[in-house]
């Protein structure tokens, strides 16, 4: 009987055969292949859907927009681009390259392998795998064991839809993760905690396999005196309990002036009450171990929990020193901390790990600059939180402990393809400026062409 790590060397020396008959380089076939995964992602809709609201108790609505629709509009907008990707890009020549164009051509790196995380389980499969397919890869995917219903459909869904030696779904808990991972892959794309970034990294450095990490952190909001706090509590609320906190790029914490923190907390109380009290309407905490995770969080504080519902919970005048500022919080609770000194917000967030997101609610426009211009972070929004995700034409990632690596649109593209740079120089003209014997005449000759 074959082992776990026979089958997945198996899958990958018969992704790595199709791969080099080149089959997966030309426009039609990556065309073809993203309209396959639209049809399939059509006709699975209704088990995807299901499945969210088993693993996750994502509403339909949440789930459709976040995930599922989320992925066909990936889908829709690459169809219309890639043939303009995959032409080669003329770049500028070099005077002492005199007759000569010069190229760019993106090619497919080869066998890739993509780990999907719990949070959202279909999206973070998928939109990478969208990138893959049109940058002209075969892709091994493993999502996330800590949502089996999801797990279980994208693996039925490809399996119905693709043969596994160009597209493979491979289940499993952690051990199988790290089987994988012993095997050399042309990329690894990771989407999760920075722990297992690490692990991911320091795997794919024994074959010196690239990587794109996409983490996390603790993403700050600040809103200053002059924030519109109507318009903040709303975008903020919706940024922080869009799936029930589980997202990398939620606030994580805010700083509120001082002067408008009681105006603030009251429009943003109102808010949870209007839109996110209802527990039949709110996500669930993906399992009972997270669930206790958020508990030792919130200490004293009277929370009712209901198996793997967390209620939307605010911490007042938390501190640095609290246990919830300690790591990424990745729930539905909400430090508040309050300052006086926009200039001394930014001094300790510069000591601070760079985060994978930040946000600045304000109407002063050189504050706006400042907080830009000062502070490092992967991705963020000014009077806005979350929604720069959803723009394809921007690249997401992180800086630093949140991660490295960019994706979304060409950005994937890019992502999963190899730069490959070449010059074309005619041989009607052969200058012998650079071969020797050398005099003084060509060393001044060059002289002046490199100045």
């Amino acid at each position: 009987m074959q082992t776990n790590t026979t089958i997945e060397q198996t899958i990958l020396d018969q992704q790595r055969t199709f791969f080099l008959t080149d089959q997966t380089k030309t426009y039609a076939f990556r065309v073809q292949q993203l309209k396959t995964l639209r049809k399939a992602i059509l006709t699975f809709q209704k088990e995807i859907l299901e499945a969210l609201m088993l693993d996750l108790h994502k509403g339909e609505f949440e789930a459709y927009t976040t995930e599922v629709g989320f992925n066909l509009r990936s889908i829709r907008d690459t169809l219309k681009k890639l043939k303009q990707w995959m032409k080669p890009k003329k770049v500028k020549g070099e005077l002492f390259l005199p007759f000569t164009s010069s190229r760019i051509m993106l090619e497919p790196k080869g066998q890739v392998f993509i780990i999907g995380p719990f949070n959202y389980p279909f999206q973070l499969v998928i939109e990478p795998l969208i990138g893959a397919m049109a940058a002209g890869n075969t892709v091994i995917l493993k999502p996330s064991e800590f949502t089996p219903h999801v797990s279980r459909i994208i693996k039925k869904m490809i399996e119905a839809f693709f043969p596994s030696y160009y597209l493979a779904v491979v289940e499993g808990d952690a051990s199988v993760t790290q089987a994988l991972l012993a095997l050399r892959f042309d990329h690894i794309f990771f989407t999760g905690s920075t722990r297992v970034g690490q692990i991911v990294y320091e795997a794919a450095s024994k074959h010196l396999t690239p990587v794109t990490l996409e983490l996390g952190g603790k993403s700050p909001t600040i809103i200053d005196e002059t924030a519109n706090l109507k318009v903040a509590a709303e975008r903020i609320a919706f940024a922080k309990f869009t799936n029930a906190g589980q997202t990398c790029i939620a606030p994580d914490y805010v700083y509120v002036h001082a002067s408008v923190k009681d105006a603030f907390l009251n429009a943003f109380n109102t808010v949870i009450q209007k839109r996110y009290a209802d527990p039949k309407t709110f996500g669930h905490i993906v399992s009972d171990r997270h669930v206790e995770r958020l508990k030792k969080f919130v200490g004293t504080k009277e929370v009712t929990v209901d198996k793997k519902y967390f209620p939307p919970t605010i911490i007042d005048n938390a501190s640095w020193q609290d246990p919830v500022m300690q790591e990424e919080i990745f729930g539905p609770i909400l430090p508040i901390l309050t300052f006086e000194s926009l200039e001394d917000v930014i001094a300790t967030l510069k000591t601070k790990e760079k985060p994978l997101a930040l946000y600045f609610f304000s109407e002063n426009k050189t504050a706006q600059k400042r907080v830009w211009q000062a502070l490092s972070f992967g991705n963020g929004a000014i009077n806005d939180a979350l929604m720069q995700v959803a723009s394809s034409h921007l690249p997401f990632g992180g800086v630093g402990q949140s991660g490295f690596g960019a994706y979304h649109g060409y950005a994937s593209f890019v992502t999963f393809s190899h730069q490959k740079s070449f010059i074309h120089k005619s041989t009607k003209v052969d200058i012998p400026v650079a071969y020797p014997p050398y005099s003084k005449a060509q060393l001044n000759i060059i002289k002046q062409l490199i100045k």
